[in-house]
């Protein structure tokens, strides 16, 4: 039975940062007794709740399952708290579409190898690919000295030149991927730390 005496979760959030989600919301504050939550979801599929690994829980965090691991599906989850019999009201989130909605990361940079007129660049890419998926890598590098004037690359390798660089001149260069979802959807992530490297003397 739903109570107006016991509050319902705040602050009902999915955060998402390379397909990895979970949920999060504020405690709800009573005195006396322990708080549980439970947690719910539905797909876009079917319109009925079910339950995840989160029923009765103490902590205010609930990670998804793999098997909401779909990066195409909407989801819809709930939480509400427990009091011994006594419920609050569900509080639901707003629609999540994990290829729309989740934060990508930086890539990482593996090695940068330094000649007089290149820097050959090897980075991992921040998550696991997955079939229907490509990435793209878009470089910006600017010479230190004008460092107004950026030039860009698009790469879809993982090793990639940037070439035609003047030598002992110190460059510096940052990278963002973009996930090609399907043709007419594009998701651009987070933009790596500047590097910079000295070019060597021919």
């Amino acid at each position: 039975e739903s109570s107006p005496h016991l509050p319902a979760p705040k602050d009902v959030m999915i955060h998402s940062y390379n397909f990895h989600s979970l949920l999060r919301w504020s405690p709800v504050e009573v005195d006396g007794g322990l708080v549980l939550y439970t947690v719910n979801y539905k797909t876009g599929a079917f319109n009925k709740w079910d339950e995840m690994n989160c029923t009765r829980i103490t902590h205010t965090e609930c990670n998804l399952p793999w098997s909401l691991k779909e990066r195409r599906w909407t989801l819809v989850l709930r939480v509400r708290a427990e009091l011994g019999q006594v419920t609050s009201d569900w509080v639901e989130t707003d629609p999540f579409v994990a290829e729309r909605n989740t934060t990508i990361g930086p890539p990482k940079v593996n090695s940068v190898t330094v000649g007089s007129d290149s820097l050959l660049i090897s980075v991992t890419p921040p998550f696991g690919s997955e079939a229907g998926y490509s990435l793209q890598y878009h470089v910006s590098y600017w010479e230190n000295a004008t460092s107004s004037i950026k030039k860009e690359k698009k790469m879809s390798n993982t090793l990639f030149k940037i070439r035609n660089l003047k030598e002992l001149t110190l460059y510096c260069f940052r990278i963002q991927v973009e996930l090609l979802a399907h043709p007419d959807y594009q998701l651009l992530g987070l933009q790596s730390v500047p590097e910079c490297y000295r070019t060597t003397i021919s």
